[in-house]
């Protein structure tokens, strides 16, 4: 653990105050349900947000990039648009805490793909927590047992192309700042978005456009505090408060939304997210092992 990363109490609270965010954006966006069709919903929250790249766009102009970061940047770029394109779609069809849920197993998808891609090694207890993530999704979806909506494939399908996306910023993070990779994402979402809201267009109102700014305003202050987070105290840490925003969307959908409780719902994400934050811990122990000097090792 780095000394920036030992302040476990202002980890929590910046995480908490994530969570706060992540919600509000989920709880506006079913708000406007389907009165904005899905692209277009997503097109505006990011083409709005696109006044928060104003503090880097100076390093946008002096940004000199290679052709492989080029082609990891577009790719990036549309694995995203396609997840947030089917997340907002999903929170048209599908109750917030079914939505807030399957979306924990984005790290999951991402502990995945590192295999493929990074070539990481998967360990015995790593594929027993995956398996119980999965088992967790089984719990929340229950096939057989209901109807599946395209909301929830929907959903599924988000999470994977989420996670491809991470999997990518991981690959750029070691070659050029956070602040581009993040300028990067919002630049080619928005260009990604904008051929499939403007084959959907219908005019928005200017409280529809008011409501997608407040979108773009919480998204943004949310992934800040996200990062202040995990410079605060390391994931593991960190990682259980994000639980609450299961409990938040569940509060808000009963009380605003009137969505039922499900009792299976918050078994099946809990599950997801012990899942989650057993795979960070033991990432963060193998990590810790890899710095920390054998004692029997000969010195100097």
């Amino acid at each position: 653990m780095t000394e920036t990363q030992n302040q476990p109490v202002a980890g929590v609270v910046w995480m908490f105050v994530t969570g706060l965010c992540f919600v509000a954006v989920t709880a506006i966006v079913k708000y406007v349900g389907t009165d904005l069709p899905a692209a277009e919903s997503a097109f505006l929250r990011y083409v709005l947000g696109l006044v928060f790249l104003l503090p880097v766009l100076g390093q946008l102009r002096a940004l000199h990039l290679t052709p492989r970061q080029i082609k990891l940047f577009c790719g990036r770029g549309v694995a995203h648009t396609i997840a947030v394109t089917l997340w907002f779609y999903s929170m048209s069809q599908i109750t917030m805490a079914e939505v807030t849920a399957l979306n924990y197993l984005s790290p999951v998808y991402v502990t995945l793909g590192a295999i493929v891609l990074f070539g990481e090694r998967l360990a015995f207890r790593r594929i027993l927590a995956v398996i119980a993530a999965l088992v967790g999704a089984m719990i929340i979806l229950r096939p057989g047992f209901r109807e599946l909506s395209p909301g929830h494939i929907a959903m599924l399908a988000a999470a994977f192309f989420m996670a491809t996306s991470y999997l990518l910023a991981k690959l750029m993070s070691g070659e050029v700042s956070a602040g581009i990779v993040v300028a990067m994402l919002s630049i080619t979402v928005t260009i990604g978005l904008a051929p499939l809201a403007y084959a959907v267009w219908v005019p928005p109102t200017l409280e529809q456009v008011g409501w997608m700014a407040l979108v773009a305003g919480f998204a943004t202050a949310g992934h800040y505090s996200m990062t202040r987070a995990f410079a605060a105290a390391p994931v593991t840490v960190t990682q259980p408060v994000t639980f609450l925003q299961l409990i938040w969307s569940v509060a808000l959908g009963w009380l605003l939304f009137d969505e039922a409780l499900d009792i299976w719902v918050m078994l099946g994400g809990l599950l997801i997210l012990a899942s989650v934050t057993f795979i960070a811990w033991r990432e963060a122990m193998l990590k810790r092992r890899e710095i920390t000097p054998n004692v029997h090792a000969p010195k100097g």
